[in-house]
């Protein structure tokens, strides 16, 4: 019961939050108008991340106020230290998505606030130590320096396929949603209870958000819910027992078409920062795919690989996986490019 509970809170809390993100970003003038990259209908509120960030924020502080014996028994002694660090992080970068939205920064300030984040999860326990051998079994464990350049490039890898993936109403929520789903599940089959709400929290918190996000949207999540969700989503996958390859698998198609853009613009010679319509999501709607269309199909997608991850605890059947969702991600981006020679 106690874990439906946390879950309904956070999906009430974001049902309340959303509409006064709304009201606040039209008095402080934070919306997005139809033009360039953007093609709504109307004036659209761009900060409703921050009902995300509360709404995840207030489930969590509603667990610590639980009595313990309600609680699963943990038995790691650094949770209480990761569950702060979680919420220092996450309150980090929604604080500079939220003054990304006001101020649009550039690429390096943002690259570095996402390092920094990256920083924060490191000192409060939550980093890639070490990942499971698909060939030799056993573990690769890494050395110190290995660690914070894998951890901050995990982070920052996050955040950036989330941030540029928010481009279609509702995408990044069901996504996110979708890995916390998985999350959930593991941590509940593995009986690791003590640690499952954060993933609850954030379950709860998109799904109630959709209502307001789902096509056509009331409000957009803008720089503070993608900065909010990339990170939440990259700290959940070291704290469910590194489940680097899990969130790998439902972020996929995400994460390959950041790096089949970051190829192109190289190639093109154009800034890797850059804003404009050549994303997966945005070719799909040039081809004449509704939003809702995209969102369901990334979502099965997305979910697809999910239940894979799910089905097995082998790594080799894992990096098969990843390398059969390469070849389809790959195939599907082929299939959306632009023909023409100057695209």
């Amino acid at each position: 019961m106690i874990f439906a509970a946390v879950a309904l809170a956070a999906f009430l809390l974001a049902l309340l939050f959303t509409p006064a993100s709304m009201r606040l970003a039209r008095r402080w003038g934070l919306v997005d108008r139809p033009g360039g990259r953007r093609r709504h209908l109307g004036d659209i509120p761009r900060i409703g991340g921050v009902a995300l960030c509360a709404s995840f924020a207030g489930a969590l502080l509603l667990v610590r106020v639980f009595p313990a014996a309600w609680l699963p028994a943990s038995t790691d002694p650094e949770e209480f230290r990761r569950w702060i660090g979680l919420l220092i992080g996450t309150t980090f970068v929604a604080f500079f998505g939220l003054l990304d939205d006001r101020f649009e920064f550039g690429s390096r300030p943002q690259y570095l606030a996402q390092a920094f984040a990256g920083v924060i999860s490191i000192l409060f326990i939550i980093f890639i130590e070490r990942v499971n051998n698909p060939l030799g079994g056993g573990q690769i464990v890494f050395p110190a320096p290995v660690v914070w350049v894998l951890t901050i490039l995990w982070f920052m890898g996050a955040i950036n396929t989330v941030n540029w993936l928010d481009g279609v109403d509702g995408l990044a929520a069901t996504v996110a949603a979708i890995v916390a789903a998985v999350l959930t599940i593991h941590m509940l089959r593995t009986g690791q209870h003590s640690v499952v709400f954060p993933a609850l929290a954030l379950l709860g918190s998109a799904a109630g958000f959709l209502v307001f996000n789902w096509p056509p949207a009331k409000v957009f999540m803008g720089s503070v819910g993608a900065y909010f969700l990339g990170y939440t989503l990259a700290a959940l996958g070291l704290i469910a027992g590194a489940r680097v390859a899990t969130v790998l698998l439902v972020l996929g198609l995400p994460a390959l078409d950041v790096a089949w853009l970051i190829l192109w613009r190289w190639r093109h010679g154009q800034p890797l920062g850059q804003g404009d319509r050549n994303h997966l999501h945005f070719r799909l709607l040039d081809m004449g795919y509704t939003p809702r269309q995209i969102v369901t199909g990334y979502g099965l997608f997305c979910a697809a690989f999910g239940v894979i991850s799910l089905m097995t605890a082998s790594p080799l059947v894992k990096l098969t996986a990843l390398l059969a969702l390469f070849a389809l991600g790959l195939g599907i981006l082929w299939w959306a490019s632009p023909r023409s020679t100057d695209q």
